[in-house]
């Protein structure tokens, strides 16, 4: 018998969440991290994530985020943490904004709260923004922030409490089947480990563990820069809103100063590839921050003041038909193998729900939530 039912290899958002929900289910269970939990190494880290019900990128999105509110829930109730902070969440853009045109869409769909506001109507609720007035805007009013180290930190504390066993520091050089229908984890110097079955929530290391992946991705790297604000009256959690705006030539996204560290704005787009995970991150250039600041000081002028620091995180972008979609599902050839994510940017505020379908997975083969759009299969490898 395999020494473990489900080992998870990488504990970042989507792992540490599978860790949890196994051990939850009283699995044996193993989770592997080549780093600490929390790491600022992948797509996991940085203080805050955005979390927003109607979903621009597809409608389809929706049911899998209100399990995730459900499930963010659950874990603050079960542990007495608190781990996400409804703000409302603002989205704006020229009219005809593909962005608010998309979230308009799948709040209709799906029946969610929101607001049509124009530039004038924004200003009035929200006066730190200033936006052209030729500009839309749509207003979610359960959109809020989470906290990834938190998180993630929480997700594995909890396990190892539950009886799963989490090894630190440790890479994992190979996954591979076994005759007997298991999975054997190769971490080098001839040790292995064996389980009934694996999720590889490898985050940007995923090609390396999953080759046939490794074309349909790509590694971006991500600035991320926080701002002490020149109205701070106007920019806490209560007056200022997550938001997200959609530029003639970027898309900058950004949080309330909810930790008294500032407000936090990024670019969603690239700012340079890296060939490889291990690649060297360049820190933020006086470019990089130029690219943020601008908009601020153009758009939202009460939080465009000095920078207080910087830093940056990896994107890994599925690139099939350019869909950004995330990864999820059973090795085409063998089902015991199971990938999680990239999740393009995107899939943080999901982890939650993502953790509960990785264990349905590594344990049955097959969840009842809907991700089909998702599958491996889809690149054909």
């Amino acid at each position: 018998m395999p020494a473990y039912d489900v080992a998870v290899v990488g504990l970042g958002a989507m792992g540490a969440a599978t860790l949890h929900d196994l051990a939850r289910r009283g699995r044996r269970t193993i989770g592997l991290e080549r780093f600490e939990p929390g790491h600022d190494r992948g797509s996991s880290h940085g203080e805050s994530r955005l979390i927003r019900l109607a979903y621009f990128e597809d409608p389809a999105y929706v049911p899998l985020v209100r399990l995730a509110y459900r499930n963010w829930r659950a874990l603050e109730a079960a542990t007495g943490a608190r781990l996400l902070t409804v703000t409302g969440m603002l989205e704006a853009g020229r009219a005809g904004s593909p962005i608010v045109q998309g979230s308009l869409r799948s709040a209709r769909e799906h029946g969610l709260a929101h607001e049509q506001l124009t530039a004038a109507q924004i200003a009035a609720r929200f006066p730190a923004f200033a936006l052209p007035a030729d500009w839309e805007g749509l207003f979610q009013p359960d959109g809020g922030v989470l906290q990834p180290e938190a998180a993630v930190r929480l997700y594995v504390r909890t396990a190892q409490a539950l009886g799963a066993v989490v090894r630190t520091n440790t890479r994992v050089l190979g996954v591979a089947p076994t005759a007997a229908g298991g999975v054997r984890l190769d971490l080098g110097g001839g040790e292995t480990i064996e389980a009934g079955s694996v999720v590889v929530a490898a985050g940007p290391w995923i090609g390396e563990l999953a080759p046939a992946l490794a074309p349909h991705l790509r590694l971006t790297r991500q600035v991320l820069a926080w701002f002490q604000p020149s109205a701070p009256a106007l920019t806490g959690p209560k007056r200022f809103p997550g938001f997200l705006l959609e530029t003639p030539d970027d898309v900058i996204y950004g949080f309330p100063d909810f930790l008294g560290t500032g407000v936090k704005a990024a670019s969603h787009n690239a700012s340079g590839e890296l060939a490889a995970a291990d690649d060297a991150r360049a820190p933020a250039a006086a470019a990089d921050i130029d690219r943020i600041l601008r908009p601020l000081q153009r758009f939202i002028p009460a939080a465009a003041g000095p920078v207080i620091r910087t830093d940056t995180c990896v994107y890994t972008r599925t690139v099939h038909e350019g869909d950004e979609h995330f990864i999820l599902g059973p090795h085409t050839q063998w089902p015991q193998i199971v990938l999680a994510s990239p999740c393009s940017g995107h899939g943080f505020k999901f982890a939650s729900i993502i953790g509960e379908i990785l264990a349905d997975l590594a344990l049955t083969g097959t969840t009842d939530k809907p991700i089909d759009r998702f599958s491996p299969a889809r690149f054909g490898a």
